[in-house]
């Protein structure tokens, strides 16, 4: 339940300003490769947030 309140809209977040960002500032970069970026960015930003945000916060143990 955690992935979809928490993971998958901080990677989705992440992946379109990366792209955004990418785009804007870095046109020399191939394209693959700024898609490599973004998705290698997204990943990342998922396992952090995976274990920063917390399990349930209704569940005190």
């Amino acid at each position: 339940m955690r992935a979809f309140k928490f993971v998958i809209p901080v990677m989705l977040l992440v992946g379109g300003f990366g792209w955004m960002k990418l785009t804007k500032e870095f046109q020399e970069v191939p394209e693959l490769t700024r898609l490599a970026i973004v998705i290698g960015a997204m990943i990342l930003s998922g396992i952090i947030s995976y274990f920063l945000f917390p399990k349930d916060e209704g569940e005190k143990s």
